[in-house]
């Protein structure tokens, strides 16, 4: 099994982010999803609104605020395909 998860967040227009990580979490219409290296291929709907994360090396997150679209999970890796996506801003504690 694989030790990282290749990420791609897209946007209609642009690519807003691509690399490695442990570890994706989306909230599909069905529920909410963690995707680790060697998932199952699946295609989901993206619920709206909605918040993709992403774990990459070291812990840190990165969250994006997504409008619209889909999660496509293959073995090559992870792909939300989304009407829109803007970098979240990280919450006070």
């Amino acid at each position: 099994m694989a030790s990282q998860l290749h990420v791609e967040v897209v946007a209609v227009e642009e690519k807003v982010w691509s690399g490695e990580a442990e570890m994706l979490v989306a909230r599909t219409t069905e529920g909410e999803l963690g995707v680790l290296p060697g998932h199952a291929p699946l295609l989901g709907q993206l619920a709206e609104p909605s918040q993709v994360r992403v774990k990459v090396s070291g812990g840190e997150e990165i969250a994006y605020d997504v409008a619209g679209g889909f999660l496509s999970i293959t073995d090559q890796g992870v792909t939300v395909l989304a009407e829109s996506a803007e970098q979240a801003t990280p919450a006070a504690r």
